[in-house]
């Protein structure tokens, strides 16, 4: 089932997508998921039995528009994206892959949905990228999840795309924290597609376009830290909880390694796509 967080009439609810069309199945998707497999069947229920109203007819937000907490994110988790690193930063990229996953957070303020304007980041730089990534959607509370069992604790997923600021990235002290967290840099959407929906979040294939032109193109079994894996390390000591958003890592591709470099400027319409689950489409503005 795809859930999307929809806009209509100052008015936000979740609602169900099917054929184009739109049911209002939940008030709020972070209450949906909490409500654990009843709220999901309830809501499916609805979502088949009700005519909606077409898909035009609203505005599609974020799917978890504000995120209770920092959304969790994994670097260097696709080994054809760590070598180009390497082949362009040298010394301030490992020798290896590393034995655990690369992790940072961004922060609330830096989600937006479809359609949303990503923000340049001008006077404080022009190196603006993009990265698509699958995210993952928590549903059922966990701590020191095994990987036996982690997906047993995926609500579902979405398209992510991990704008950053390249140069900002780098420069404070070797960690992204700051290059990773302009305010609209973490597009989300265009829905969650629920995990029945994809049994293996392992055999999508996952590309970026810019103004149509594609530049990012790989599938997700190209993953060095699988999605099993991801959970079993970031829980390990700490709780996971319905709502919580992890992206995975993004391919190849990305515009600061290319021959010559490539960044966004003001206009450029950035596409994300992943299989079974949709297109994730914005712009960059001003700010």
């Amino acid at each position: 089932m795809r859930l999307a967080t929809c806009q209509r009439d100052g008015s936000t609810f979740v609602g169900a997508v099917v054929d184009e069309r739109v049911t209002q199945v939940a008030a709020d998707m972070v209450e949906l998921i909490a409500g654990g497999v009843g709220a999901l069947e309830q809501a499916r229920a609805i979502g088949r039995s009700a005519g909606g109203m077409p898909l035009t007819d609203v505005r599609l937000l974020a799917p978890i528009p504000r995120p209770r907490r920092d959304v969790f994110c994994v670097g260097w988790n696709y080994s054809e994206h760590f070598r180009e690193g390497q082949l362009v930063r040298g010394k301030d990229v490992p020798a290896d892959l590393p034995e655990w996953p690369a992790l940072f957070s961004k922060g609330p303020n830096t989600v937006v949905g479809p359609e949303a304007g990503v923000h340049f980041p001008a006077p404080h730089s022009e190196q603006l990228d993009w990265e698509c990534e699958l995210a993952v959607i928590i549903g059922r509370e966990g701590r020191n999840i095994s990987e036996d069992k982690a997906l047993e604790h995926v609500f579902g997923y979405t398209c992510a795309n991990d704008v950053s600021v390249r140069d900002v990235q780098r420069r404070h002290g070797g960690q992204w924290f700051k290059g990773k967290n302009f305010d609209t840099h973490l597009p989300l959407g265009p829905w969650i597609v629920t995990a029945d929906e994809v049994p293996n979040p392992h055999t999508l294939r996952i590309s970026t376009r810019v103004n149509g032109v594609t530049k990012q193109d790989s599938r997700t079994e190209q993953m060095v830290f699988t999605v099993p894996r991801i959970l079993r390390d970031l829980s390990a000591g700490m709780t996971l909880v319905p709502g919580d958003i992890i992206i995975t890592g993004t391919p190849e591709g990305v515009g600061f390694a290319r021959k010559p470099p490539e960044f966004l400027k003001v206009g450029d319409v950035v596409e994300v796509e992943i299989e079974k689950i949709g297109i994730l489409r914005n712009t960059i503005v001003g700010s």
